[in-house]
């Protein structure tokens, strides 16, 4: 291939609408439209290959549409018969620590959001962000940076780390914005991120400058999930991303979130499931928790059923961290009461439940990114790697979610 051209427009010149799925003609004609430059990338080419940076990562970006597993299968692939490189090159761009992944993926998602704009019913549709973490299992010791890592979903300490994603969504489908991958301490100060000595000095180490991008990155890890929670909701909005509501579950309903949603000038709500614990609200019924609540409103008979939802419901306003929120409960059946969290005095129970219904989708992009998309599958053992592997990951998701809503037939 002559390097000066252009890799999306040679491989759809090379397929014929009866030779190539119209997905992936969907695919191609989404990611042409998208224009990168070096300077966003942040690195230069190497010298002696004959790919610039951008053209590598479309190739990277193309792999699942054209079966290549990885970049150790790339040669053998048919994709790699067209374009042809070993896979020294996607192992070198793909661990460098130069690359500022997180401008990109902004870059790419700006594109995209203006792509779609006008498409959410005429704006009617509120746009919620989602900020929700997924476990990425490891095997390997050696991975820089790794630890031990507690599971909700198993209830016990894995090896790996933990994927926190920030997410935008406006009920038709949904793009994935920024992430941070986050490592535990944990509580034993003689074995930090649960590894012993020698296993902590056995992990890869590289050096880099202190300004990198990756270098920033692994620092970041170490901070807990709240502060990165509220960094990356900064940087959506400082890139001039607006939204309506942020729906978070019991973890992410904190005072610190919430002051910082309710003192945002864009005039966004706070929306979150709020733990049934000791944790005190300022109410009408006195200084008092959630649990004691629920039980008082429903001895004063406040409590109503919803034939749309099927739950018996209630609400309250109350005062939380100095702020006026309003907490709704919900029961269904025999089952324990729920609660939701807000900042918007005008949401009613019903509207409530169903905005947050919509942060499930969330969840449902984790499971199609690791089962179709192979989210934690990366094998590198430089911490660089890990996330140049989760943001191809991203791109490629956001693209799918874009020909998706494109192609789709959605009635009126």
């Amino acid at each position: 291939m002559d390097k000066n051209r252009e890799i999306i427009s040679e491989l759809q010149n090379f397929f014929s609408t009866n030779t190539i799925d119209k997905t992936v003609i969907a695919v191609l004609t989404a990611l042409g439209k998208i224009t990168l430059r070096h300077k966003t990338i942040g690195v230069e080419k190497n010298p002696n290959c004959k790919f610039t940076i951008v053209q590598i990562l479309k190739l990277v970006i193309l792999f699942p549409f054209f079966s290549v597993k990885n970049s150790f299968h790339y040669a053998e692939s048919g994709l790699g018969k067209l374009f042809k490189c070993k896979k020294d090159m996607f192992y070198r761009f793909m661990n460098n620590g130069d690359i500022d992944w997180r401008r990109i993926l902004y870059s790419l998602v700006r594109r995209l959001l203006k792509f779609t704009q006008g498409d959410d019913a005429k704006g009617k549709q509120p746009r919620c962000m989602i900020i929700d973490d997924t476990d990425l299992p490891k095997r390997g010791k050696r991975t820089e940076g790794i630890g031990k890592v507690f599971s909700h979903t198993d209830m016990r300490s894995r090896l790996g780390f933990k994927a926190m994603f920030l997410c935008l969504t406006d009920g038709i489908s949904q793009q994935m914005l920024d992430f941070t991958l986050q490592s535990e301490m944990g509580k034993n100060p003689d074995k930090p991120q649960g590894m012993s000595p020698k296993e902590l000095a056995a992990r890869k180490s590289h050096t880099r400058k202190e300004n990198a991008p990756a270098e920033t990155r692994k620092q970041e890890s170490l901070a807990t999930k709240i502060k990165n929670a509220i960094a990356m909701l900064r940087r959506a909005i400082l890139m001039g991303i607006s939204f309506d509501y942020l729906l978070v579950d019991s973890w992410f309903t904190c005072a610190e979130i919430v002051k910082f949603i309710h003192s945002r000038h864009i005039k966004c709500h706070f929306l979150g499931m709020a733990k049934m614990n000791n944790a005190k609200y300022k109410t009408k019924l006195g200084i008092t928790n959630a649990p004691d609540i629920i039980k008082r409103l429903c001895a004063n008979g406040n409590v109503k059923y919803s034939r749309s939802t099927g739950y018996h419901y209630a609400q309250l306003d109350a005062t939380y961290a100095s702020i006026r929120v309003r907490l709704f409960f919900y029961q269904k059946g025999k089952c324990p009461w729920n609660a939701l969290l807000t900042t918007d005095l005008k949401l009613d129970a019903r509207k409530a439940f169903r905005l947050y219904s919509m942060r499930w989708c969330i969840e449902v992009a984790h499971k199609e990114m690791k089962q179709l998309l192979n989210l934690d599958k990366s094998q590198s053992t430089n911490f660089a790697g890990q996330i140049a592997s989760i943001s191809v990951t991203i791109i490629q998701y956001n693209i799918l979610c874009y020909v998706k809503r494109k192609e789709s037939y959605q009635t009126i």
